[in-house]
C-alpha cells in the first residue's frame, strides 16, 4: 500500500521566537506492507497535540535535547513526532485492527507509520470527546496530577499559585488543588482568562500578569500570609516574584519555562538566600516520571470530568495548515486551555 503523507516540518533550526517563515509543508509517499514482519502500524491522525516544550527541540542546541529521549532535536525537514489520537488504517500487530481508535506518538502529519516499541494504545473514549485524551487525559493531565501531588505535596488548607494559569496544565493543577481543600490564586495574560479562571474552573482569585508593574508587591497582595506551593509554568520573573513571597518549606514544582524558551539571554535568578532560610524546594519535573501513577490520575481525573467537578479545556484549530500558527500563538498567549490541531474528520 502506498499514499501521500503531507506533515508539517522546520527548514531550518530555530533559535528564537517562531514564525511562520520557519516551517513548510512536505509531501511524502509512505509505504507499507502486511506480512513484511516489521509489525508497524499505519495510523491516520486525527487530533495532534501542539506544546511548547517541542520549540526546545527545534533549537541548534539545548541541554533539554540530551536529558530525555522524546526531548531530543528536531531535525530539519522531518516529521515532528507529537502525542495524539488516531484511526487504525492498516496494522501488521494482531492487537491492532483497521478502524481501531488509538493514542500515543503521532506527528504533526496525515498519517503516521508506528513502528514497533514506540507509544500506541487502543482508545475507548468512554463517551468523553476525543480531544480531551490527547490534553486533560494526556500527557498534560499527567504532567498537572503528578506535579502537584507528587512534588509539591499538598497538605488541606494551603496556599497554592498558579502562572499561566489558563494554559493546558496550570487550568488542571488549580482545579485539582481547589478539589484537594486549597486556597488557589492563578496569573494569566488577559482579563478574559482572568475572568475564566474565577468563574469558571473555581479559582478563589486571579490576576492579569500584565497589568502589574512590581510581581512581587502584587504577590504580596494576592497571599498577605504567604505562598506554600508555587507551580511555576513560566519561569523568569514570576519564580523570583513567587519565591520572595515563599513560606518556610515551601514548595516550587517547575513544570515549564516558557518565558525563557524564546530569550535565550533569560534566566531566573530567585532569591538563594530565601531558598536557604525559607527551607524552599525547588523541583523540575517531567510526565514521565509519574506513568506509574497513569491508572490513579486517568481514573480520578475521569471521575471528576464526568461528575463536572473538574472542567476540560480545550482550544482546537482545523486543518494540517494551522499547526505552524497553532504553534506560534502558544508563545504569544493566544490559547486558552489545550492547544490541539484537528487534522481530519472522526
Amino acid at each position: 500500500m502506498e499514499l501521500k503523507n503531507r506533515f508539517i516540518s522546520i527548514k531550518a533550526s530555530i533559535d528564537g521566537c517562531p514564525q511562520d517563515s520557519d516551517f513548510e509543508i512536505k509531501t511524502e509517499t509512505l509505504s507499507f506492507s502486511i506480512g513484511d514482519g516489521t509489525k508497524q502500524v499505519l495510523v491516520q491522525n486525527l487530533y495532534v497535540s501542539i506544546d511548547p516544550y517541542q520549540l526546545n527541540r527545534m533549537k541548534s542546541r539545548s541541554s533539554s535535547q540530551t536529558a530525555i529521549s522524546f526531548a531530543s532535536a528536531i531535525i530539519p525537514g522531518e516529521a515532528i513526532d507529537t502525542y495524539g489520537v488516531g484511526r487504525v488504517v492498516e496494522s501488521e500487530k494482531p492487537d491492532f485492527q483497521k478502524g481501531d481508535l488509538v493514542v500515543g506518538l503521532l506527528s504533526w502529519g496525515e498519517y503516521t507509520i508506528v513502528k514497533e516499541g514506540s507509544i500506541l494504545n487502543k482508545l475507548d473514549p468512554m463517551g468523553l470527546p476525543l480531544p480531551h485524551h490527547v490534553g486533560t487525559l494526556g500527557f498534560s493531565g499527567l504532567s498537572a496530577y503528578g506535579g502537584f501531588f507528587e512534588v509539591c505535596k499538598p497538605k488541606k488548607g494551603e496556599t497554592v499559585f498558579v502562572s499561566a494559569a489558563s494554559g493546558s496544565v496550570g487550568s488542571l493543577v488549580g482545579q485539582y488543588a481547589k478539589l484537594f481543600g486549597c486556597y488557589v490564586v492563578g496569573c494569566a495574560g488577559s482579563q478574559k482568562k482572568v475572568d475564566l479562571l474565577k468563574e469558571e474552573l473555581g479559582f478563589d482569585d486571579a490576576f492579569n500578569y500584565k497589568e502589574e508593574t512590581d510581581l512581587n508587591s502584587a504577590l504580596k497582595r494576592y497571599f498577605p500570609d504567604g505562598i506554600d506551593i508555587y507551580f511555576d509554568n513560566v519561569g523568569g520573573e514570576m519564580l523570583e516574584a513567587a519565591v520572595v513571597n515563599m513560606n518556610t518549606f515551601g514548595r516550587v514544582a517547575v513544570c515549564g519555562v516558557i518565558s525563557e524558551y524564546v530569550d535565550n539571554g533569560k534566566r531566573a535568578a530567585p532569591n538563594m538566600l530565601d531558598v536557604v532560610y525559607k527551607r524552599i524546594a525547588i523541583q523540575g519535573f517531567l510526565a514521565n516520571d509519574y506513568i506509574k501513577l497513569y491508572a490513579d490520575f486517568f481514573s480520578t481525573t475521569m471521575e471528576h470530568l464526568r461528575t463536572g467537578k473538574m472542567k476540560a479545556l480545550t482550544d482546537i484549530s482545523y486543518g494540517l495548515e494551522s499547526v505552524p500558527s497553532a504553534f506560534i500563538g502558544l508563545f504569544r498567549g493566544d490559547n486558552v486551555g489545550k492547544k490541539i490541531v484537528q487534522i481530519a474528520d472522526e
